[in-house]
Order: C-alpha cells, then structure tokens, then sequence
C-alpha cells in the first residue's frame, strides 16, 4: 500500500469551493486501488489543508497518475491553491478494532 499527501494553504474564502470539489470527487467514478481518501483540515491553522489518500498499490498510484493531473491536484487548483505531494510506503498498520456484539444485537459495555 502507498499513501498520498497533498497539502496547501486554502484562504477562508475559498474554502466552501474546496469542500465542494472534494463532496463532487466523492461521488465517482473513483480510480482502480483507491482504498481511501480523507480531507483533512489542520486543527490550529485553519488555512493548512491536506487531501490523504491510501493506495491498494504502487502500481494503482502510477496508473491513476498516468491518466493526467490527478483529482486532488485538480480540487485544490479550483480553490486556489497549488498543492505539495509527499508519497509514503505503508510499511506496518493496525488491523481496524472489532466491537463485540452480543445475540441480542446489542454492544456490550
């Protein structure tokens, strides 16, 4: 697996575009091995911005690239902002938590 990061500043005025870009790339067609992806917004400074998005593959990213600029380069630049990417390997990951459920349906406390 292989994770992206874009980042950029986003002015405040601009950020309703941003998050509307971001709802309309939701809807589809995703690219092949697009596991995930998440807009993030940095929790002190309101103006860092970061699309994060996990990769079945190496190959998957490459592909995607391929095909011309990326989406998350594309819903940055119609908020006005040129965004840094940074690839990382996924090189360990937790397993997601399991809740318990009992035969009643119910989640034990």
């Amino acid at each position: 697996m292989v994770v992206t990061l874009l980042t950029a500043q986003v002015v405040a005025d601009r950020v309703p575009v941003l998050t509307a870009a971001y709802r309309d790339a939701a809807q589809g067609p995703l690219p092949p091995g697009l596991l995930r992806s998440v807009l993030l917004r940095d929790s002190t400074d309101h103006t860092q911005w970061r699309i994060e998005t996990t990769w079945a593959s190496r190959d998957a990213l490459t592909a995607m690239r391929a095909t011309g600029t990326p989406r998350g380069v594309q819903i940055f630049r119609l908020a006005g902002a040129e965004p840094t990417l940074t690839i990382f390997d996924v090189v360990a990951e937790l397993p997601p938590p399991h809740e318990e459920i009992s035969t009643d349906g119910t989640i034990p406390h």
